[in-house]
């Protein structure tokens, strides 16, 4: 039944208008839909749902990850001269530096958006 079907993150935020310019200007997302209090962002072949909420940045889980592959270097270092800080999780077997995560071959980097909903980025495809 859903199988065979896309599916979409969504995100709480509390405003929708500094959000919208966090999506755009810092990560460098298209608005898809502008439908008022909720915005539709094009990554990739799916879409990121953001809408407004009074329960924005209650969610202490990963709330989007994107499979970047071999760029995530690169990414990480834009976000982080635009002003992104990274998170550092003590993970088991997981050294980190320079706000990545590695794990053998595999890289992965979290960050917050304004209202703490946490993004996460990976070197898989």
């Amino acid at each position: 039944m859903l199988k065979d079907r896309n599916s979409s993150a969504i995100i709480a935020v509390a405003d929708l208008d500094r959000a919208r310019r966090f999506y755009e200007q810092t990560l460098g997302l298209t608005v898809a839909d502008d439908m008022g209090e909720v915005l539709s962002f094009a990554t990739g072949g799916t879409h990121l749902v953001v809408y407004r909420s009074d329960e924005a940045g209650t969610n202490r889980a990963n709330a989007v990850v994107w499979g970047v592959g071999e760029e995530i270097e690169a990414i990480v270092a834009d976000l982080r001269g635009k002003g992104v800080s990274f998170e550092h999780y003590d993970l088991d077997g997981v050294d980190f530096a320079d706000g990545l995560h590695r794990s053998g071959e595999f890289r992965m980097a979290w960050f917050k958006d304004p209202d703490g909903n946490i993004l996460h980025l990976n070197s898989g495809d």
